[in-house]
């Protein structure tokens, strides 16, 4: 059995895609786009190497950077089962479709400067008709139950607690009278963080493919960073500025809605304006509510006692562009919730531009900002940045959250593989950068005196 690294290795943290070849199958695991800067987004093409005929893709969850490739699949004619539990399989159709609409958009922006320099037309990446003959492909599996995904394969999905519907998978491969395990990680979720159920480890594996986003540190305390975050907007509120908040549409929007909600309910804040600009984020907050059997004791409990819209009566939910520009003339105190949350694209860099430079705004950033992207500029402490080809001065204060990571910090990481480390198995650590990666490899090594494999992209690794 040969497993190749295709995606989210060499210190690349997006991409995530491994090709698993036996005698008698060819799987894939994961085929996710690269984000970030221009060095990332270049590799996105097909997985190299993946043959024309696949037995089927396995998807871990529906984020973008573990299924935004799937359309070029699609688009090379590779129209295998894609696999994936029944809340993955409505994030994904979700996020493949925004990710078609960008593409097309970006795509016909090109094209337009490309024709005034009298230079021919580019095509997007994929078309929303690639799109959807990814989407036609999915298919439903259970949590904790075998499925026989190809010829000697089975899989099985196990909850990783990182968003809606995120799994990780265990691989069980029969090759020459016997069977060998092999466990993908996926995006391990935080234990403390609300609305989901923790992960569920596996506690056999003779290789493991370890996330290491955070590899290399804890993020600050989730009820640390709840109260920083009531301190921020009670600052807001009373300074009359705006909140920016930089958000993933999927995951992210949700935490900080319900967590609004709270405070709303609590009394630790007076209802003021908020702004949930993002459309994808609406739809993929119904998406949650059509599977609250996902949801935490405490999340099952809170909205049993009061629904969300009955704390939120004053947050807008801004569907076309034209409520989006609206914004701008709100005077503060608002919160704005709008993506991309690296603020790489989409609605955000408008409100940035458009309130950077005033030191009354507040820029809250609440995810992982990847090399290159204009979050990381700011978290770095950029005191200039450029939107859309214009110099914005960077007045505001920008406070950085970490704590609302829907990543696991090195503790629970760590904690996740305890369960897997008895039965010894090869270590393979990936989606992370190199410094992350370097510090788990050693906390491993230390713990359970077990060597890790930091891979590049394109490695071959035989079992």
């Amino acid at each position: 059995m040969k497993i190749t690294i295709v995606g989210a290795a060499g210190g690349e943290v997006t991409g995530s895609a491994y090709y698993v070849q036996t005698k008698q199958a060819s799987v894939l695991v994961d085929c996710g786009l690269f984000q970030g800067g221009r060095k990332s987004e270049a590799l996105n093409r097909p997985p190299t190497g993946v043959k024309q005929k696949l037995d089927a893709v396995l998807i871990t969850h529906g984020h973008l950077d573990h299924t935004g490739r799937l359309p070029l699949l699609a688009r090379r004619g590779h129209m295998a089962p894609i696999y994936a539990t029944p809340a993955t399989i409505e994030m994904t159709a979700l996020i493949l479709r925004d990710s078609a609409r960008i593409q097309a958009a970006d795509a016909e922006r090109r094209n337009r400067k490309r024709q005034r320099a009298g230079e021919p037309p580019q095509e997007p990446l994929y078309t929303p008709e690639h799109a959807e003959a990814a989407i036609q492909c999915l298919k439903p599996v259970p949590y904790q139950q075998p499925v026989t995904v190809a010829p000697g394969v089975q899989a099985i999905w196990a909850e990783s607690g990182h968003m809606l519907g995120s799994a990780s998978i265990q691989l069980l491969v029969e090759e020459g009278g016997k069977t060998k395990r092999i466990v993908f990680s996926g995006d391990l979720g935080p234990r403390s963080a609300p609305i989901l159920k923790e992960f569920e480890p596996f506690s056999q594996a003779d290789m493991v493919f370890l996330e290491s986003t955070y590899g290399d540190h804890d993020h600050r305390p989730f009820a640390e960073t709840v109260e920083e975050f009531v301190r921020v907007v009670q600052d807001a509120v009373e300074r009359r500025g705006k909140i920016l908040v930089p958000t993933f549409a999927v995951g992210r929007a949700q935490l900080l809605t319900s967590l609004l909600a709270w405070m709303v309910r609590k009394k630790k804040v007076r209802p003021f304006p908020m702004f949930l600009d993002s459309p994808m984020a609406i739809e993929a907050t119904n998406i949650y509510l059509r599977h609250r059997e996902l949801f935490d004791e405490a999340m099952t409990k809170f909205v049993a006692e009061k629904p969300l819209r009955a704390d939120l009566k004053a947050m807008k939910l801004c569907v076309s562009a034209e409520d989006s520009m609206k914004i701008n003339d709100v005077a503060g105190p608002c919160l704005v919730m709008a993506g991309a949350g690296m603020c790489n694209a989409g609605r955000i860099l408008h409100h940035l531009k458009q309130n950077l430079w005033k030191p009354e705004t507040h820029v809250l950033i609440v995810g992982y900002q990847s090399h290159e992207s204009l979050g990381r500029r700011l978290v770095e402490g950029a005191k200039v940045v450029s939107i859309h080809g214009e110099k914005v001065a960077v007045a505001a204060e920008v406070h950085t959250m970490g704590g609302f990571s829907a990543h696991a910090g090195q503790t629970d990481l760590l904690k996740w593989f305890s369960s897997i480390a008895p039965s010894k198995p090869r270590v393979v650590l990936t989606h992370g950068e190199d410094k992350a990666r370097a510090v788990l490899a050693k906390k491993i090594q230390q713990q359970f005196k077990l060597p890790s494999r930091l891979p590049k992209m394109g490695d071959v690794i035989e079992l």
